[in-house]
């Protein structure tokens, strides 16, 4: 049975011995027009983390290798910019290197650190694959995931570890979230080296009903804190609203939580995750349940450390955006030069100023691109976006304006990275990898992957493509 409960407005929230606490709804447009700071509000019960099965010291974190590839899209501002040698002119072409057919589907994009892949299975299991060979080094399970037949809706079964993990080399932790059978979720921190468990806590969201909650966006790291971000299931069924929540790398101490203050959904799903702004978080947020008052939902949001709100920006359509299912929560926002792009379902694409974000209607500029799911990938003030129905190229001008460039038709681009020379894209829907001209969009190579899942985005390091499918990990090298 679905459980509706009255929400208020979006905060950080801390929850301590039972207590929550909120602030008042907008009453309407004119109370929303601006950036608001919240000040405390009550803590987490504090959950003392499992017990550590590696002695503090035994690991040895060290500075990140120039190949490493430690969060989604590689840097913590998703830019999706990889190693630019060796160029793909002097790879040759590209052929299957090795297939690691692993305990289940891998939807979140394959780490690489210190010449290990580093690859997530809806299985719930963490495992490290020698690069070079695709063998198994270490593997970690977390427990049984959660199967679809026992949640409302969704569909990814078994239901795992969905949201891409993060390498913290001050700890020289991987920290991914699970579902478990019976439908927690757990953050987990494990030794980067062995395999060893470091971390373990179970991270909830304080509203709504646990097994409506889907954790499929890229977790972040900043300031010794992982950013946890979670939407709804396919199909938007059950109680669940948008929520960030932060956990300090050592597992202990309180979890902050902001939650979007719409009385159901506003999911924070898109692939990326929260992009690092400097020392803020920037999220899109789904469709919510207002078509009245503005509701936090359809929204692109900058969040402070702390989680706190501090500025943010909603189409003049929101009203409509909610009703037709046609948000900002598809795509990942990222910074480009003094900007902030935007695109979601709608099709529409905005601009904002990256100092002030403008409240409701106030883009520097829009344009109709394509309805855009995923991640784009950012050089310089260039974007490739990716969209159903193919790939766009677009170019952030000043004063304030969205050039279209190149499009690659294919059925549906995955997420696009950028290095050797080359942007590289997958269509999800067929599973052909593609490398194309980043000047003219012309294909420059092009290789089968086999099935792949939704929003799938290629990884680059020592030469390598890594790309996670729904049987585990392929690895393209050339020669």
């Amino acid at each position: 049975m679905t459980r509706t409960r009255p929400r208020r407005a979006g905060r950080p929230v801390r929850l301590a011995a039972a207590v929550a606490c909120f602030v008042a709804a907008c009453a309407g447009l004119a109370a929303c027009t601006g950036p608001t700071t919240a000040g405390p509000t009550p803590a987490f019960p504090p959950t003392p983390p499992a017990p550590l099965t590696a002695a503090p010291g035994s690991r040895t974190p060290g500075p990140l290798e120039p190949d490493d590839w430690p969060t989604y899209h590689r840097d913590p501002a998703r830019t999706g910019a990889g190693p630019a040698s060796p160029a793909l002119d002097t790879l040759g072409q590209l052929r299957s290197a090795w297939h690691a057919r692993l305990d289940g589907a891998v939807y979140a994009e394959p780490l690489v650190v210190r010449g290990r892949v580093i690859a997530a299975t809806e299985a719930n299991t963490v495992y490290a694959l020698d690069a070079t060979n695709g063998q198994v080094v270490w593997q970690r399970n977390l427990g049984a995931p959660m199967r679809a037949s026992a949640l409302p809706c969704g569909n990814i079964d078994p239901l795992g570890i969905t949201g891409t993990p993060v390498y913290d080399a001050a700890t020289d932790l991987v920290f991914a979230v699970g579902e478990l059978s019976d439908g927690r979720h757990e953050l987990v921190g494990v030794d980067a080296g062995d395999g060893s468990l470091v971390v373990r806590r179970e991270v909830e969201p304080p509203h709504g009903d646990r097994i409506a909650y889907q954790q499929r966006a890229a977790l972040a790291l900043l300031n010794d804190r992982i950013y946890i971000a979670y939407g709804g299931l396919y199909g938007d069924c059950a109680d669940y609203t948008g929520t960030v929540l932060s956990v300090p790398t050592t597992g202990g101490g309180p979890i902050e939580a902001y939650v979007v203050p719409t009385r159901r959904q506003g999911g924070i799903w898109a692939p990326g995750g929260p992009t690092v702004d400097g020392s803020r978080l920037l999220v899109g947020v789904g469709n919510g349940s207002s078509t009245t008052d503005y509701d936090g939902s359809d929204s692109l949001l900058a969040l402070s450390a702390s989680l706190e709100r501090i500025d943010f920006f909603a189409p003049s359509t929101w009203r409509q955006d909610n009703a037709g299912d046609a948000d900002l929560g598809s795509l990942t926002p990222v910074r480009v030069g003094p900007y902030v792009f935007a695109d979601g379902k709608s099709g529409t694409a905005y601009l904002l100023d990256a100092g002030h974000f403008g409240g409701i209607g106030g883009a520097l500029a829009q344009a109709s691109v394509c309805r855009a799911f995923g991640a784009p990938a950012v050089t310089d003030m260039t974007l490739y976006v990716p969209c159903r129905g193919g790939l766009q190229q677009v170019t952030a001008v000043s004063p304030a304006g969205i050039h279209l460039g190149w499009r690659l038709p294919v059925r549906a681009a995955g997420s696009p990275v950028t290095g050797y020379g080359a942007v590289w894209v997958v269509d999800y829907e067929t599973g052909d990898l593609y490398a194309l001209d980043p000047a003219s969009g012309s294909v420059r190579q092009h290789a089968q992957l086999g099935p792949v899942p939704h929003f799938a985005t290629p990884t680059l390091s020592g030469g390598r493509v890594f790309v996670g499918t729904l049987d585990g990990v392929v690895a393209l090298a050339a020669g």
